[in-house]
Formats: C-alpha cells, structure tokens, sequence
C-alpha cells in the first residue's frame, strides 16, 4: 500500500523544498505503477478512493491524473474508469514512431528482425545506457516495412540485464511492437523518449535495406526511451527513408 507523504514544516538544518500537492498524490500512484500494484492495462482505484487513501482532497486527484493522462501513463475511459496505458494498444503504436507516408496512408506495417546479439557495453553505449563500461548489452537490427515499401532500418541498443533470454526467435514470436514485447515478457514499460534529428547520407548497408541509391539522403532519428524512475532503457537508432515517407510531429 502507498503511504501519503506529509508536507510538514521543513527544519530550519535545510534548504526547503516546495513541492504543490498534486504532485506529490502524481508521486504515489507513479510508485504504484512501477511497483506493479496497477500494471499496463488495469484499471486504477476511483478519484474517490485514491483521494481517501491519500487523504486530500479529490480534486487534487483528478488534477494529479489528468496530468498523467496527458503524458499517456494513465488512460482514461468514458464510464469505464482510468487504466494503466500499454504498448499493447493499437492506438500507443504511433506514439514513438513518428511516420506518416508522402501520400495517402500508411499500408500495412510489418516489422523484420534482421539480427540480434549480445555484446559488452561500449563508451558511448554505456554512457547513454547509464551502464558500467563492458556491461553486458543486447544490440538488434531490425526493418520495418509499409506494405512493400522498406521505411525504417533501426539498430537497438538494450540493457543485458533487463531482457535475460531475448533472443531471434523471440523477436520473430514477439509481433509487430517491440514494445509490447518488452512490456509484456520482461514488464519493461517505455514511459517516454528523447530524439535527435539529423539528416545523413545512406551507406551501403542502410541502402540495400531501404531499397534506395547509395548517398542518398535519409533521416537519422537517435532516441533514448526511459521507463519509470527515468531510467535509461533503449538507445535506438533509426534510419528513416525519406523517398516515400517522412517525419511527422503535431506540436501545440
């Protein structure tokens, strides 16, 4: 059970720090979802009920979980309550894959493990990863197709420890969502991410893959994606096609 954190007065020894009281009720039930007391798609207590076991108010609740809801941890859901959000949601899938076709829609999607490997964590790898040089680390590479078209050759960067048997054949039993997969098998939930942009010239191996001329221009999206306790869990880097697709983002 969470217990409720008192704002008492702070000791005149130190620095006081103010933090409004929302965000503290927003503090306790995120405790509760990296727990697992509430995992990805169970529906969470009431407003009512979280605002008694907390003791305050249930309007500083609903402004807790309103705050929540619009960074996609919590869902809510007309007559059916607030859920944990989850990867296995249709609708999460675009969340973190910013793509749009330059015409019409997007076909069907399919994704396409091309290798997986275990290896020893590099300089920079580590330094992203918040990992100890040489730790033990996963990389894949993987494509991801729209209809016939190739629009996305990723190579992934995991933590060892956090995925002890991920493996090729459980890529290729895992889906369409490498996240569900990490969500569902190993309870490693992608709670939000960081992006870079920049524009690069395709190698040989990235224009094979994405079926386009050697030098032509594609899009490197690098991304960090944290789970709870924003803890650094993937180091992803995406090279995107721009011949038939591009990168979309709504912003306001």
């Amino acid at each position: 059970m969470l217990k409720f954190i008192s704002m008492n007065k702070p000791s005149a020894m130190h620095s006081p720090t103010f933090s409004p009281l929302y965000q503290q009720i927003r503090g306790l039930i995120t405790r509760g979802l990296e727990s697992g007391e509430w995992g990805p798609g169970d529906v969470i207590p009431s407003e009512s009920d979280l605002a008694a076991r907390f003791g305050v108010s249930q309007g500083t609740v609903r402004k807790a979980i309103d705050e929540m809801a619009a960074e996609n941890l919590l869902v809510r859901r007309q007559g059916k309550g607030t859920f944990v959000a989850t990867h296995n949601d249709p609708r999460s899938f675009f969340r973190f894959l910013r793509l749009a076709a330059n015409e019409g829609e997007l076909k069907s999607l399919k994704s396409i493990p091309l290798e997986c490997w275990r290896a020893k964590a590099g300089t920079d790898v580590a330094r992203t990863l918040a990992l100890e040089p040489g730790a033990p680390i996963i990389i894949i590479r993987r494509l991801l197709r729209f209809g016939d078209h190739p629009a996305v050759f990723d190579e992934i960067y995991l933590p060892g420890e956090l995925f002890p048997d991920l493996t090729m054949d459980v890529l290729k039993s895992g889906g369409t969502s490498l996240y569900s997969l990490f969500e569902n098998r190993y309870g490693v939930r992608m709670i939000r991410a960081d992006e870079r942009l920049r524009a690069v010239a395709a190698d040989r191996v990235s224009s094979d893959l994405l079926d386009v001329a050697e030098g032509s221009p594609l899009l490197l999206v690098e991304r960090v994606t944290f789970t709870y306790a924003n803890k650094p869990v993937e180091w992803r880097r995406g090279f995107y096609s721009t011949h038939d697709f591009h990168y979309h983002n709504e912003l306001g």
